[in-house]
């Protein structure tokens, strides 16, 4: 794919049989799961996408996500399906266990249609960032090792300067870097103004599969302290992936200061007693190491001229709502397709997606919130849970997993052209 620069707001593409095309140029940091998902719509709609992201390759491995409802529906709609169940855990479901291993209680994969506690879309967050990333990369500019260091918007688009020194101009730039978003401090303020500390601390890694682990997942829970231990399966059976987390009123911890990181969590974990022990020795040794806040970003608008903000950049609901990959794949299909649908328009495009998404968005918070509630330590001064059996609580998971529109944006420009090969101006109406 070939690019003339000579007309600073617009790409000019050259196709598989040498056919120039137009269309938007997008700038998209962050190449995890929401970055890759929005680069395969706005290339189906026409826009030609860069992705850059700050890390050098892919970040492999990452907590276990999952796809609900109309998340696998937006799968569908790019041909992904088979490509992601390939790349599943093969979860077969749950266990909760006490102290010493016993089973308390079961949850499996085919419960609630496969959209329960365990889905039957479960993939590892870094498998499903390979998944998007090998369908888009024949397509998309990826940049790794680099970042936005500064923007500057005007009417007609916005100059980007990359902590490498290029510069270049875009017609959209969209922050999905996500919850420590850099595009997003850039763009609309410091990082405390958004973020909402929910009061725990979340952590994992892969380690040795020498707990005999196979296709079940299993949770130890210390209700006294409210800390939790969880190993889960890969699709590699020789490894697991091991899960903590443990309550805190505050986080000051660097989110990228590693030693010291693996440091709170020793010290937090000791003497909770099951297997948590023997999975902090192999600590120092995993390859994926990841420790932060349980955390919500909160938002009036997404979105300020010409920059917008996807997935947890913009609306994280936390891990505590298990939907943070389904807010970032239906979010990118409903952004890229209101924003082709508004002419790539972007008062009109943004306001849209804000509009179609954000009572979704609210519901999945709201879960979160609540589930991050239910695991605090018990006190007499503790707000007491509601009922999680009532109907109400039943309406809002509905809504949480199935309460957002999905329209065909058949019609809009370059609706029809295939998501694998270059655009040409054949696919246009």
């Amino acid at each position: 794919m070939s690019v003339d620069d000579s007309d600073p707001g617009h790409a000019v593409r050259t196709g598989g049989q040498g056919t120039r095309v137009s269309g938007p140029r997008v700038l998209v940091a962050g190449a995890s799961v929401a970055g890759p998902a929005l680069a395969h719509w706005l290339r189906r709609w026409g826009a030609e996408v860069t992705v850059v992201e700050r890390a050098p390759e892919l970040r492999p491995g990452g907590q276990a996500v999952d796809a609900r409802g109309v998340a696998k529906e937006v799968i569908g709609r790019m041909g992904l399906d088979a490509a992601v169940r390939a790349a599943c855990t093969d979860t077969a479901g749950a266990h909760t266990v006490d102290v010493d291993g016993q089973v308390l209680e079961t949850f499996r994969v085919d419960d609630d249609g496969g959209d329960g506690f365990i889905a039957d879309i479960e993939i590892l967050r870094g498998d499903l960032s390979q998944v998007l990333y090998d369908d888009t990369r024949d397509g998309v500019e990826y940049i790794f090792g680099d970042r936005v260091a500064g923007l500057t918007q005007d009417a007609d688009g916005v100059d980007v300067v990359f902590a490498g020194g290029n510069r270049r101009r875009f017609d959209l730039v969209v922050g999905a870097d996500g919850l420590h978003s850099e595009l997003r401090a850039i763009a609309f303020g410091p990082h405390e103004r958004f973020l909402r500390h929910l009061g725990h601390v979340l952590a994992f890694c892969s380690v040795p599969n020498e707990f005999g682990l196979d296709r079940w997942l299993l949770e130890y829970q210390d209700q006294r302290s409210g800390r939790s231990a969880l190993l889960r399966p890969i699709q590699d059976a020789t490894r697991a992936m091991a899960m903590f987390s443990f309550p805190s009123a505050d986080f000051d911890v660097d989110h990228r200061d590693v030693e010291a990181q693996k440091a709170l969590l020793r010290k937090r974990m000791a003497g909770l007693g099951w297997w948590t022990a023997d999975i902090l020795a192999h600590l120092d040794d995993a390859p994926d190491f990841y420790l932060d806040q349980v955390a919500q970003v909160v938002m009036d608008r997404w979105s300020s001229g010409r920059v917008g903000l996807l997935g947890d950049a913009a609306f994280s609901s936390s891990p505590m709502s298990g939907q943070g990959t389904g807010l970032a794949l239906v979010g990118a299909y409903l952004l890229a397709g209101e924003l082709a649908a508004a002419g790539w328009d972007p008062d009109a495009g943004f306001a849209r997606y804000e509009a179609r998404m954000r009572s979704y968005v609210e519901a999945n918070q709201e879960i979160g919130r609540l589930n991050a509630r239910s695991r605090g330590v018990p006190g007499p001064d503790a707000e007491p849970l509601p009922d999680f059996t009532g109907e109400w609580f039943i309406e809002l998971v509905g809504h949480a997993i199935n309460g957002v529109e999905l329209p065909d944006y058949a019609g809009v420009p370059d609706s029809a052209a295939p998501a694998g090969p270059p655009i040409t101006s054949s696919d246009r109406p």
